[in-house]
């Protein structure tokens, strides 16, 4: 890393230092903390766009399925809805599953015979008729389970830590069996391709009910560090505070912020130390290769098609990690806030301006970019209000200026991409 990029870095840290000080400490660790998780995102998506050249634009399909693990994990489970029809519901999707496995066996088994098809349309109508059976009524009667608390089957009860890494691997298994079939198109068809898909893959976890409550949203999920309350009520924590003359309610959120700082900044370390040594590598090299010509590094016999999906697993776990993440961060699963196109926009600015194909430039740019989306609105709010001071207070023109602030964010956004594109295309820290 150049001095040049490290006074980048500097910059950034200078910023949410003075959102500190002119602000308030928790408004700044609350950012950091977003940003970091921003970070970890942007690195996702630079293996994807700048290892493999891979235009996805489903990302925030898995990392709602990263939050799905989160509640499947740590979340307790609801022992009236599992005895109502938790088990059916397993049976069912057991079902489900050998039927897919009994179709490809039926399909490659019948196919060349006469009536290969038929068998293949009869098979599949008969699974699809035992799994509705099983299914419907079982998903009706949790879901009558006390619907205002619960309605749901719950988690495990584990560890909610344990549910980072099982978000990756949520998010990388559904990633294979959509890389399988969209991966052999281009890269524009490709991008329709995902963002479509993850607009299935977030309206199937808004409706249904039985596995994420839907639109009532999951709250209440465990976090591997102290609750506030708790610390509040600690009388070593009280008396620490008190000598470093901190109330004790600001210091306990200040406390738990700092706890949850720490386990982003070693899972962030550890994607990144990963990254730098996949793309350091021959493996990395090959990916860059595949990615600027993949007509001649088929013709070297590099498997392109199988290498993509390689890239685009990965990246996706990454995803699915920072979804877990997340709604850990949060405490709740709100499968209504995925807005695939919403967040995927900001996301690839992050790889964009950062510097595509360098992961110190993803990490900057998810820093960078994250404290503006945060920031230009209430600077953007405070610019309007000083320029507008002259009019009268109840003017119509200060009025709509004042109330159209909070769009200040997506024309900053815009301007900063664009004059980044004009002015330095290859990112603020490119590929080396």
């Amino acid at each position: 890393m150049s001095g040049r990029d490290r006074v980048y870095f500097v910059l950034c840290l200078l910023l949410i230092i003075g959102v500190g000080i002119f602000q308030s400490w928790n408004v700044a660790l609350t950012m950091i903390n977003f940003a970091l998780i921003s970070a970890i995102l942007s690195l996702g998506l630079n293996i994807q766009w700048g290892f493999g050249g891979l235009f996805n634009v489903g990302i925030m399909g898995f990392v709602a399925l990263g939050g799905l693990a989160v509640v499947v994990v740590s979340a307790p489970p609801v022992e009236e809805a599992w005895r109502a029809g938790g088990w059916r519901v397993l049976s069912a999707l057991f079902v489900a599953v050998l039927a897919i496995g009994g179709s490809l066996f039926v399909w490659k088994r019948w196919r060349p015979k006469k009536y290969g098809a038929v068998s293949l349309v009869v098979f599949l109508t008969m699974a699809f008729v035992l799994y509705r059976f099983l299914f419907d009524p079982a998903v009706l009667a949790i879901e009558k389970v006390n619907p205002a608390l619960s309605g749901f089957l719950g988690g495990f009860n584990l560890p909610v830590l344990l549910a980072w890494p099982v978000g990756g691997l949520l998010a990388a298994a559904a990633a294979m069996m959509i890389g399988h079939i969209a991966l052999g198109l281009r890269s524009d068809y490709l991008a329709i391709a995902t963002l479509a898909i993850a607009e299935v893959l977030v309206a199937i976890l808004k409706h249904e009910e039985w596995l994420t409550r839907g639109v009532k949203n999951v709250t209440g999920l465990p976090r591997p560090v102290p609750y506030e309350v708790d610390l509040q009520q600690s009388i070593w924590f009280q008396e620490w505070a008190s000598q470093l003359g901190i109330d004790g309610i600001e210091a306990s959120s200040l406390t738990v912020k700092l706890c949850y700082m720490v386990l982003l900044i070693i899972v962030l370390a550890l994607i990144f130390t990963l990254c730098q040594r996949a793309l350091n590598s021959p493996w990395g090299r090959m990916m860059r290769a595949i990615r600027d010509n993949e007509r001649a590094a088929s013709v070297m016999g590099k498997d392109v098609k199988r290498r993509h999906l390689q890239i685009f697993v990965l990246g996706s776990a990454v995803f699915g990690i920072a979804g877990a993440m997340m709604t850990t961060l949060d405490g709740q699963f709100i499968p209504s806030s995925y807005q695939p196109l919403r967040f995927t926009f900001l996301i690839w600015i992050m790889v964009i301006v950062g510097g595509s194909g360098n992961n110190w430039g993803a990490v900057l740019g998810g820093l960078l970019i994250w404290f503006l989306w945060i920031q230009v609105e209430p600077i953007g709010l405070a610019t309007i209000d000083f320029l507008t001071k002259p009019l009268h207070p109840t003017s119509p023109l200060r009025v709509h200026l004042i109330d159209s602030a909070a769009h200040m964010r997506y024309v900053m956004m815009g301007l900063f991409l664009l004059l980044v594109l004009r002015f330095r295309p290859q990112g603020l820290i490119p590929e080396r």
